[in-house]
């Protein structure tokens, strides 16, 4: 991909003109008492109340839409995913009524694989990513065939970061922004917008500690892949790598933080207490980085946290509950 153009600004806006209609302009949330513990002001731009749940229909549907402004929508469509992405794919083609198939794992989201397949998309299930991704490739080989990347693709990373837009639009002015990190789509996107609607706010991100082939890739610099499967509770976030286009623009962020299973847990617990909202552990996980922030930033600076969707199995659930963090509130300044 030696190349590969990197997306702008104008594709971001390009994109909201297309997803108008198309996709819901999600709320603006915030709790008075997390922002009294913070001792700043924390706004919550909430993609679990997206269609499917999660911003990852922005990416798909502009990525559709722009196809057939060009009248070339494919016969068929493939992509691959871990959940999200296999969902909002599954939705996107249906809108257009194209038949299409997701690859992904056999661990993928019991929750998320009914959700795919209830949009009418054919599920094919690999015993691991790398196989599912190798699978993904020779289907879209095919004739008739286009492949939906779940994140490294200028029109994905344009169509995510049309949440950031909205947000910021609605927001005003912010200090910083925040937003989970898996292949990077959603990251970048809104490391693109911020940038151009307000330079000065600082754009910081967050992946698992289980899961860190971005916090690694940027150490290095170069992409690093993960050699094995995650074990994370941020199933969302569990890609093996970044990607050729995302790279170079994560490379540009303020900061990012690796995040661990405990930290994942606790947040995703407040936050749905705080918000009453139903929150996947991959959205919550960025309040880590959030945390660290406002004990630096100057008191009463504003947040915007991206809540990237809000799908969960009952494993996870479990899984998450296992332990009560809500004995233990968040307060970082005195009360």
């Amino acid at each position: 991909m030696s190349d590969a153009v990197s997306p702008t600004f104008a594709d971001v806006e390009a994109a909201a003109v297309r997803l108008k209609g198309k996709v819901k302009h999600t709320p603006l949330l915030e709790s008075r008492l997390l922002n009294k513990w913070m001792g700043q002001r924390i706004l919550f731009k909430a993609e679990c109340f997206q269609t499917i749940g999660a911003f990852k229909v922005r990416g798909a549907t502009n990525f559709l839409t722009k196809l057939a402004e060009r009248n070339a929508l494919p016969q068929r469509i493939v992509a691959n995913s871990s959940g999200n992405h296999a969902q909002a794919v599954a939705y996107a083609a249906s809108q257009m009524g194209i038949p299409c198939c997701i690859y992904s794992t056999a661990t993928i989201s019991p929750v998320k694989a009914a959700a795919t397949e209830y949009y009418g998309a054919e599920l094919s299930l690999y015993p691991t990513r790398p196989e599912a991704d190798e699978a993904v490739q020779k289907a879209a080989l095919e004739p008739g065939t286009v492949w939906i990347p779940p994140f490294n693709h200028p029109d994905i990373i344009a169509g995510q970061g049309t949440a950031c837009l909205e947000a910021l639009q609605d927001a005003g002015a912010v200090d910083a922004v925040f937003t989970p990190c898996g292949g990077g789509g959603l990251l970048s996107g809104t490391l693109i917008t911020t940038n151009a609607l307000q330079p000065d706010a600082k754009v910081i991100g967050a992946e698992p500690l289980n899961a860190n082939d971005a916090a690694r890739s940027l150490q290095s610099g170069k992409i690093e892949t993960l050699t094995s499967a995650p074990n994370t509770l941020a199933d969302g976030a569990a890609t093996p790598s970044v990607g050729p286009y995302t790279f170079p623009l994560l490379q540009q962020l303020d900061d990012f933080y690796e995040v661990d299973e405990v930290q994942i847990a606790y947040w995703t617990q407040w936050l749905q207490h705080l918000l009453k909202v139903h929150v996947e552990p991959t959205s919550a996980m960025s309040m880590a980085a959030v945390a660290a922030w406002a004990l630096e930033a100057k008191p009463q600076s504003t947040a915007l946290v991206i809540l990237s969707g809000g799908n969960i199995s009952q494993q996870s659930m479990m899984k998450l509950w296992e332990k009560d963090y809500l004995l233990q509130p968040p307060m970082l300044t005195e009360t």
